[in-house]
């Protein structure tokens, strides 16, 4: 079922704030909650608070996590509106989050089922080993640095189709990057155990730590090694900066920044300070190539990317969301977020019944999490700043990255399983990178690089 905005005559209505709402016999087959959604973004956005509150109130009566794909959207999206304005409240924000703290285990749990209901993470894996498989032809040893390790599947498939290379299997190492150790436990059981019995030269290393803080001068490459790197859904995470409003404050809020930064300067290291303020002045600097004025990076990418090309890596493979959520406007993102995730309810909706306790869990702790983060947070805390191939492609180009091109026999092999899911999934070509689709809107992209010599 495709999602569509209200026709002119009920966006006319809803111009006026909310006052009509309060006489309104409500019928769900006459109103769209999307345009009510937007008009409570609106509100939430200018500071109306009792209109927007009015309108949540309203919304709750016709969106449900249970309906069809237009309401189960829009419940987690007036959810993620809430949370922005409770946000203002720092202990009941705290406190709710405190007792809405999921586990560790369900986050895994809920991981697994995005890898199953949808193909997106099947496309990417197979697209990748396939790039892997053909960069690594003659190679003797491959390692691979996987930045976010989280499903055994992909590499099991990598070692079944490297033991039957001509001439023999290369000896594997894969270099596993995440914050829970656990999952690395767990990838590292299931991986050893099936190169034990495929009798294949394997070696694990688990590296437990969040993206950001990895030190890739300190993990176990060694020369010769041939080296693959593969990011799933993760790079746009460094994205994130505390400084969004940079080049727009006003001069008394300049003056107290300062005020507080002089203050805060005694609680610091001297290395701690000169370190932010490097990163605030790169922040500032309209003449970085990865400047905000150009492409919206934090040092943090810059500092990444540069790391990952000095290990010079024979391939990297890189899975993204294909989408436009990393500007400072919140209507912009609510309104990219809605064309975005309304595709995501569609396809579920499409493939998966509606009781399905994993699609519910999915979408609450999964989807409704990042629809979360996109519209009630700001700054350092706003990890998912999704962002289009083309600026991934100027960004990696500018960084010292060339184009691999995708292979063929990965291409046919990945219709063949999108086609299982729904003859609504599609793949197209655009710039030797793919972009993965429901029916023809892009949802996620996966590019292929090598560093320039």
């Amino acid at each position: 079922m495709a999602l569509s905005y209200a026709n002119p005559a009920i966006m006319d209505l809803l111009g006026s704030p909310f006052q009509w709402l309060r006489e309104l016999r409500w019928d769900s087959q006459c109103l769209n909650p999307i345009s009510l959604l937007i008009e409570c973004a609106k509100c939430v956005a200018s500071g109306s608070i009792k209109n927007a509150d009015i309108g949540l109130e309203y919304i709750s009566q016709i969106a449900s996590p249970n309906g069809d794909a237009v309401q189960r959207m829009v419940s987690y999206f007036s959810e993620a509106l809430g949370y922005r304005i409770i946000k203002n409240l720092p202990g009941v924000y705290k406190s709710i989050n405190r007792s809405k703290a999921s586990l560790s285990s369900e986050d895994i749990l809920v991981q697994r089922y995005f890898y199953d209901l949808c193909p997106f993470l099947k496309f990417s894996n197979l697209i990748t080993n396939q790039a892997i498989v053909e960069a690594m032809e003659c190679e003797k040893v491959v390692h691979i640095i996987d930045l976010h390790c989280c499903e055994p599947a992909q590499w099991i498939d990598l070692l079944l189709t490297f033991k039957n290379r001509q001439g023999g299997p290369p000896h594997l190492k894969i270099t596993g990057i995440h914050e829970n150790k656990e999952v690395l436990e767990q990838i590292n059981f299931h991986l050893t155990a099936e190169a034990e019995n495929l009798d294949f030269p394997l070696q694990f290393y688990p590296v437990v730590s969040k993206l950001e803080d990895v030190d890739f001068e300190k993990l176990p490459v060694k020369i010769g090694d041939a080296l693959a790197i593969t990011s799933v859904l993760q790079l746009h995470s460094l994205l994130a900066t505390d400084d969004d409003m940079a080049g727009r404050i006003s001069p008394a809020a300049a003056a107290s920044m300062n005020l507080q930064r002089a203050v805060h300067m005694s609680q610091r290291t001297f290395a701690e300070w000169l370190e932010r303020d490097m990163i605030n002045a790169y922040i500032l600097s309209p003449d970085s190539a990865l400047s905000p004025l150009s492409l919206g990076a934090s040092p943090k990418m810059g500092i990444f990317l540069n790391a990952i090309r000095k290990l010079q890596p024979k391939l990297v493979v890189i899975t993204e969301q294909e989408s436009n959520l990393n500007g400072s406007n919140l209507m912009e993102r609510v309104d990219r977020a809605l064309y975005f995730y309304s595709a995501l309810f569609d396809c579920l909706d499409s493939t998966v019944i509606r009781t399905s306790a994993e699609r519910q869990k999915l979408e609450s702790m999964l989807l409704g999490e990042q629809i979360k983060n996109i519209i009630a947070c700001e700054g350092v805390d706003r990890k998912e700043r999704h962002e289009k191939l083309d600026k991934w492609i100027r960004r990696l180009e500018l960084s010292g990255f060339i184009k691999v091109p995708l292979s063929y026999n990965g291409r046919i092999d990945a219709m063949n399983l999108l086609q299982g899911y729904s003859n609504k999934y599609k793949f197209r070509e655009e710039n030797d990178c793919l972009l993965v689709c429901w029916s023809d809107r892009p949802l996620f992209s996966v590019s292929a690089w090598s560093f320039r010599r």
